[in-house]
Protein backbone atom coordinates (compact mmCIF):
# COMPACT_ATOMS: atom_id res chain seq x y z
CA UNK A 1 0.00 0.00 0.00
CA UNK A 2 1.20 3.51 -0.82
CA UNK A 3 2.69 5.07 2.31
CA UNK A 4 0.52 8.14 1.80
CA UNK A 5 -2.56 5.90 2.14
CA UNK A 6 -1.46 4.33 5.47
CA UNK A 7 -3.81 4.73 8.41
CA UNK A 8 -2.99 7.53 10.81
CA UNK A 9 -1.34 6.36 14.00
CA UNK A 10 -2.59 7.39 17.43
CA UNK A 11 -0.73 7.64 20.70
CA UNK A 12 -1.45 8.38 24.33
CA UNK A 13 0.40 9.59 27.39
CA UNK A 14 -1.14 10.08 30.80
CA UNK A 15 0.07 11.51 34.05
CA UNK A 16 -0.54 13.80 36.96
CA UNK A 17 1.84 16.48 35.61
CA UNK A 18 2.16 17.76 39.18
CA UNK A 19 3.57 20.05 37.86
CA UNK A 20 4.54 19.62 34.20
CA UNK A 21 8.33 19.67 33.81
CA UNK A 22 10.99 19.20 31.13
CA UNK A 23 10.76 15.42 31.51
CA UNK A 24 7.06 15.54 30.66
CA UNK A 25 7.87 17.91 27.82
CA UNK A 26 10.37 15.45 26.39
CA UNK A 27 7.91 12.57 26.75
CA UNK A 28 5.12 14.42 24.96
CA UNK A 29 7.39 15.82 22.25
CA UNK A 30 8.83 12.34 21.66
CA UNK A 31 5.31 10.94 21.32
CA UNK A 32 4.19 13.79 19.04
CA UNK A 33 7.04 13.00 16.67
CA UNK A 34 6.33 9.25 16.82
CA UNK A 35 2.61 9.26 15.94
CA UNK A 36 0.26 11.32 13.84
CA UNK A 37 -2.26 12.10 16.58
CA UNK A 38 -1.41 12.32 20.28
CA UNK A 39 -3.83 12.40 23.20
CA UNK A 40 -2.53 13.66 26.54
CA UNK A 41 -4.56 12.63 29.58
CA UNK A 42 -4.12 14.94 32.56
CA UNK A 43 -5.31 12.89 35.54
CA UNK A 44 -6.15 14.52 38.85
CA UNK A 45 -7.96 13.95 42.12
CA UNK A 46 -9.29 16.59 44.49
CA UNK A 47 -6.70 16.01 47.23
CA UNK A 48 -3.66 16.92 45.09
CA UNK A 49 -1.81 20.17 45.86
CA UNK A 50 -2.10 21.80 42.41
CA UNK A 51 -5.61 22.01 40.87
CA UNK A 52 -6.17 19.61 37.99
CA UNK A 53 -7.81 22.31 35.86
CA UNK A 54 -4.66 24.40 36.10
CA UNK A 55 -2.45 21.46 35.09
CA UNK A 56 -4.76 20.79 32.15
CA UNK A 57 -4.47 24.45 31.12
CA UNK A 58 -0.66 24.25 31.30
CA UNK A 59 -0.46 21.11 29.19
CA UNK A 60 -2.94 22.55 26.68
CA UNK A 61 -0.77 25.64 26.32
CA UNK A 62 2.39 23.54 25.95
CA UNK A 63 0.91 21.18 23.35
CA UNK A 64 -1.76 23.07 21.38
CA UNK A 65 -1.62 20.61 18.47
CA UNK A 66 -2.38 17.60 20.71
CA UNK A 67 -5.67 16.47 22.19
CA UNK A 68 -5.25 17.35 25.86
CA UNK A 69 -8.00 15.91 28.06
CA UNK A 70 -8.64 16.33 31.78
CA UNK A 71 -9.73 13.21 33.68
CA UNK A 72 -10.81 14.07 37.22
CA UNK A 73 -12.29 10.69 38.20
CA UNK A 74 -11.47 9.85 41.80
CA UNK A 75 -9.66 6.68 40.75
CA UNK A 76 -7.28 4.74 43.03
CA UNK A 77 -3.69 5.85 42.66
CA UNK A 78 -1.97 2.49 43.11
CA UNK A 79 -3.02 -1.12 42.25
CA UNK A 80 -2.82 -1.99 45.95
CA UNK A 81 -5.44 0.66 46.74
CA UNK A 82 -8.30 -1.17 45.02
CA UNK A 83 -8.74 -4.66 43.51
CA UNK A 84 -10.51 -3.00 40.57
CA UNK A 85 -7.65 -0.56 39.94
CA UNK A 86 -7.06 -1.47 36.29
CA UNK A 87 -10.73 -1.81 35.41
CA UNK A 88 -11.49 1.65 36.80
CA UNK A 89 -8.63 3.27 34.91
CA UNK A 90 -9.39 1.50 31.62
CA UNK A 91 -13.00 2.66 31.91
CA UNK A 92 -11.88 6.27 32.39
CA UNK A 93 -9.50 6.07 29.43
CA UNK A 94 -12.04 4.38 27.15
CA UNK A 95 -14.54 7.11 27.89
CA UNK A 96 -12.31 9.63 26.12
CA UNK A 97 -10.50 7.23 23.75
CA UNK A 98 -13.03 4.52 22.82
CA UNK A 99 -11.07 3.29 19.79
CA UNK A 100 -7.44 3.89 20.65
CA UNK A 101 -4.60 4.27 21.08
CA UNK A 102 -2.17 2.40 18.86
CA UNK A 103 0.75 3.30 21.16
CA UNK A 104 1.15 4.08 24.85
CA UNK A 105 4.16 6.22 25.78
CA UNK A 106 5.50 6.31 29.33
CA UNK A 107 8.70 6.75 31.30
CA UNK A 108 7.61 4.28 33.97
CA UNK A 109 7.03 0.54 34.05
CA UNK A 110 3.25 0.75 34.39
CA UNK A 111 3.19 1.48 30.68
CA UNK A 112 3.70 -2.18 29.80
CA UNK A 113 0.54 -3.41 31.50
CA UNK A 114 -1.50 -0.35 30.58
CA UNK A 115 -0.67 -0.82 26.90
CA UNK A 116 -1.49 -4.52 27.07
CA UNK A 117 -4.88 -3.86 28.65
CA UNK A 118 -5.66 -1.25 25.99
CA UNK A 119 -4.58 -3.53 23.17
CA UNK A 120 -1.81 -1.09 22.28
CA UNK A 121 1.96 -1.23 21.88
CA UNK A 122 4.12 0.18 24.67
CA UNK A 123 6.86 2.63 23.75
CA UNK A 124 9.24 3.28 26.69
CA UNK A 125 10.75 6.77 26.85
CA UNK A 126 13.80 7.54 29.02
CA UNK A 127 12.81 5.10 31.78
CA UNK A 128 16.26 5.40 33.33
CA UNK A 129 15.80 9.20 33.59
CA UNK A 130 19.19 9.68 31.95
CA UNK A 131 18.05 12.49 29.67
CA UNK A 132 15.90 14.60 32.00
CA UNK A 133 16.54 13.64 35.61
CA UNK A 134 13.76 15.39 37.50
CA UNK A 135 10.39 14.63 39.08
CA UNK A 136 7.32 16.53 40.17
CA UNK A 137 8.13 15.77 43.80
CA UNK A 138 11.62 17.25 43.46
CA UNK A 139 10.17 20.42 41.95
CA UNK A 140 7.41 20.80 44.53
CA UNK A 141 9.94 20.39 47.34
CA UNK A 142 12.36 22.98 45.92
CA UNK A 143 11.08 24.80 42.83
CA UNK A 144 13.89 27.38 42.94
CA UNK A 145 16.57 24.67 42.74
CA UNK A 146 14.92 23.01 39.76
CA UNK A 147 13.73 26.21 38.10
CA UNK A 148 15.37 25.38 34.77
CA UNK A 149 13.28 22.21 34.54
CA UNK A 150 10.03 24.20 34.62
CA UNK A 151 8.40 25.10 31.28
CA UNK A 152 7.83 28.84 30.86
CA UNK A 153 4.05 28.60 31.19
CA UNK A 154 4.39 26.86 34.59
CA UNK A 155 6.92 29.23 36.11
CA UNK A 156 4.52 32.01 37.22
CA UNK A 157 2.87 29.55 39.61
CA UNK A 158 6.14 29.07 41.56
CA UNK A 159 7.53 32.56 40.99
CA UNK A 160 8.33 34.73 44.00
CA UNK A 161 6.94 38.25 43.74
CA UNK A 162 8.38 41.32 45.43
CA UNK A 163 6.65 44.71 45.45
CA UNK A 164 8.54 47.95 46.07
CA UNK A 165 5.96 49.97 48.00
CA UNK A 166 5.57 53.35 49.61
CA UNK A 167 5.46 57.12 49.15
CA UNK A 168 6.54 59.13 46.15
CA UNK A 169 10.17 60.02 45.49
CA UNK A 170 11.71 57.30 47.64
CA UNK A 171 13.65 55.51 44.88
CA UNK A 172 11.15 52.75 44.16
CA UNK A 173 11.80 52.62 40.41
CA UNK A 174 15.58 52.73 40.81
CA UNK A 175 15.51 49.99 43.42
CA UNK A 176 13.24 47.79 41.31
CA UNK A 177 15.52 48.11 38.29
CA UNK A 178 18.67 47.48 40.36
CA UNK A 179 17.19 44.41 42.01
CA UNK A 180 16.14 42.99 38.66
CA UNK A 181 19.67 43.46 37.36
CA UNK A 182 21.22 41.89 40.45
CA UNK A 183 18.95 38.82 40.29
CA UNK A 184 18.99 38.51 36.51
CA UNK A 185 15.25 38.84 36.22
CA UNK A 186 12.48 41.18 35.06
CA UNK A 187 10.89 44.13 36.79
CA UNK A 188 7.45 45.67 36.26
CA UNK A 189 7.25 49.43 35.92
CA UNK A 190 4.60 51.69 37.39
CA UNK A 191 2.05 51.55 34.59
CA UNK A 192 0.40 54.80 35.65
CA UNK A 193 3.40 56.96 34.77
CA UNK A 194 3.49 56.46 30.98
CA UNK A 195 -0.31 56.30 30.91
CA UNK A 196 -0.66 59.73 32.53
CA UNK A 197 2.28 61.35 30.75
CA UNK A 198 0.20 62.71 27.82
CA UNK A 199 -2.09 64.53 30.29
CA UNK A 200 0.80 66.16 32.18
CA UNK A 201 0.59 63.63 34.98
CA UNK A 202 -2.93 64.54 36.00
CA UNK A 203 -5.03 61.57 37.11
CA UNK A 204 -8.79 61.50 36.63
CA UNK A 205 -11.19 59.06 38.25
CA UNK A 206 -11.77 57.32 34.92
CA UNK A 207 -8.04 56.54 34.79
CA UNK A 208 -8.07 54.32 37.88
CA UNK A 209 -9.50 51.20 36.16
CA UNK A 210 -7.09 51.69 33.25
CA UNK A 211 -4.16 51.94 35.66
CA UNK A 212 -5.23 48.79 37.52
CA UNK A 213 -5.77 46.76 34.35
CA UNK A 214 -2.45 47.90 32.94
CA UNK A 215 -0.57 47.07 36.15
CA UNK A 216 -2.12 43.59 36.27
CA UNK A 217 -1.44 42.95 32.58
CA UNK A 218 2.18 44.09 32.83
CA UNK A 219 2.81 41.89 35.87
CA UNK A 220 1.21 38.80 34.32
CA UNK A 221 3.05 39.30 31.03
CA UNK A 222 6.48 39.71 32.62
CA UNK A 223 5.88 36.84 35.06
CA UNK A 224 6.34 34.55 32.05
CA UNK A 225 9.84 35.96 31.52
CA UNK A 226 11.02 36.30 35.11
CA UNK A 227 13.80 34.25 36.66
CA UNK A 228 12.68 32.91 40.06
CA UNK A 229 11.57 36.34 41.31
CA UNK A 230 9.60 39.21 39.76
CA UNK A 231 10.26 42.73 41.05
CA UNK A 232 7.26 45.07 40.87
CA UNK A 233 7.52 48.85 41.13
CA UNK A 234 4.09 49.24 42.82
CA UNK A 235 1.02 46.99 42.61
CA UNK A 236 -2.80 47.09 42.58
CA UNK A 237 -2.88 47.65 46.35
CA UNK A 238 -1.08 50.94 45.71
CA UNK A 239 -3.74 51.80 43.13
CA UNK A 240 -6.46 51.36 45.77
CA UNK A 241 -4.65 53.74 48.13
CA UNK A 242 -4.30 56.46 45.50
CA UNK A 243 -7.89 56.03 44.37
CA UNK A 244 -9.11 56.56 47.92
CA UNK A 245 -6.83 59.58 48.46
CA UNK A 246 -7.67 61.30 45.17
CA UNK A 247 -11.35 60.40 44.76
CA UNK A 248 -12.58 59.01 48.07
CA UNK A 249 -13.50 55.62 46.62
CA UNK A 250 -12.21 52.68 44.61
CA UNK A 251 -14.02 50.29 42.23
CA UNK A 252 -14.96 47.04 43.97
CA UNK A 253 -13.22 44.83 41.42
CA UNK A 254 -9.91 46.60 42.01
CA UNK A 255 -10.25 46.14 45.76
CA UNK A 256 -10.95 42.45 45.14
CA UNK A 257 -7.90 42.12 42.91
CA UNK A 258 -5.73 43.77 45.55
CA UNK A 259 -6.79 41.06 48.01
CA UNK A 260 -6.30 38.24 45.51
CA UNK A 261 -2.94 39.32 44.14
CA UNK A 262 -0.65 39.24 47.18
CA UNK A 263 3.14 39.51 46.66
CA UNK A 264 5.43 37.30 48.70
CA UNK A 265 7.22 40.34 50.09
CA UNK A 266 6.75 44.11 50.24
CA UNK A 267 9.70 46.47 50.49
CA UNK A 268 8.32 49.54 52.27
CA UNK A 269 10.45 52.54 51.33
CA UNK A 270 11.19 55.12 54.02
CA UNK A 271 11.11 58.85 53.28
CA UNK A 272 14.62 59.52 54.65
CA UNK A 273 15.84 60.62 51.20
CA UNK A 274 15.45 64.01 49.48
CA UNK A 275 12.23 64.84 47.63
CA UNK A 276 12.71 65.12 43.85
CA UNK A 277 9.88 66.98 42.18
CA UNK A 278 8.25 66.05 38.88
CA UNK A 279 4.86 66.56 37.21
CA UNK A 280 3.43 63.28 38.51
CA UNK A 281 4.25 63.72 42.20
CA UNK A 282 1.56 65.31 44.33
CA UNK A 283 2.14 65.12 48.09
CA UNK A 284 5.58 66.46 49.10
CA UNK A 285 4.10 67.88 52.33
CA UNK A 286 2.39 64.61 53.32
CA UNK A 287 5.18 62.07 52.85
CA UNK A 288 5.18 60.83 56.45
CA UNK A 289 1.39 60.71 56.50
CA UNK A 290 1.40 58.68 53.28
CA UNK A 291 4.13 56.38 54.63
CA UNK A 292 2.06 55.74 57.76
CA UNK A 293 -0.94 54.92 55.58
CA UNK A 294 1.12 52.46 53.53
CA UNK A 295 2.43 50.81 56.69
CA UNK A 296 -1.05 50.55 58.20
CA UNK A 297 -2.39 49.11 54.95
CA UNK A 298 0.21 46.33 54.98
CA UNK A 299 -0.16 45.63 58.69
CA UNK A 300 -3.97 45.50 58.61
CA UNK A 301 -3.84 42.94 55.80
CA UNK A 302 -1.12 40.88 57.46
CA UNK A 303 1.15 41.26 54.45
CA UNK A 304 4.81 40.23 54.69
CA UNK A 305 6.98 43.35 54.54
CA UNK A 306 10.23 44.94 55.68
CA UNK A 307 11.27 48.57 55.89
CA UNK A 308 13.93 49.90 53.54
CA UNK A 309 15.81 52.98 54.72
CA UNK A 310 19.22 54.62 54.66
CA UNK A 311 21.33 55.80 51.75
CA UNK A 312 20.94 54.28 48.29
CA UNK A 313 23.67 51.69 48.76
CA UNK A 314 22.23 50.57 52.10
CA UNK A 315 18.76 50.33 50.59
CA UNK A 316 19.97 48.10 47.79
CA UNK A 317 21.93 45.88 50.17
CA UNK A 318 19.00 45.47 52.58
CA UNK A 319 16.56 44.76 49.78
CA UNK A 320 18.95 42.32 48.09
CA UNK A 321 19.40 40.33 51.29
CA UNK A 322 15.62 40.10 51.71
CA UNK A 323 15.10 38.95 48.14
CA UNK A 324 17.92 36.41 48.43
CA UNK A 325 16.32 35.01 51.56
CA UNK A 326 12.95 34.82 49.82
CA UNK A 327 14.39 32.87 46.91
CA UNK A 328 16.54 30.56 49.01
CA UNK A 329 14.32 29.95 52.02
CA UNK A 330 10.91 31.28 51.06
CA UNK A 331 11.59 34.30 53.23
CA UNK A 332 11.51 32.34 56.50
Amino acid sequence: MDESMAARTTGMILGKFLPPHRGHQYLADFARHYVDDLTVLVCSIEAEPIPGKLRHAWMSAMFPDSNVVHIDDENPQEPADDPNFWELWIRSIRRVMPEGPDYVFASESYGYELAQRLGAQFVPVDQARELVNVSGTMIRNDPMKYWDYLPEVVRPYFLKRVCVFGPESTGKTTLAANLAERFNTRWVHEYARPLLEPQDGECFEKDIPRIARGQIAAEDALALQANRVLICDTDVLTTTIWSQILFGNCPAWILEESERRVPDLYLLMDIDVPWVDDAQRHLPHKRREFWNLCRETLASRDRKWIEISGDWSTRLDTASQAVESLIRYGGS
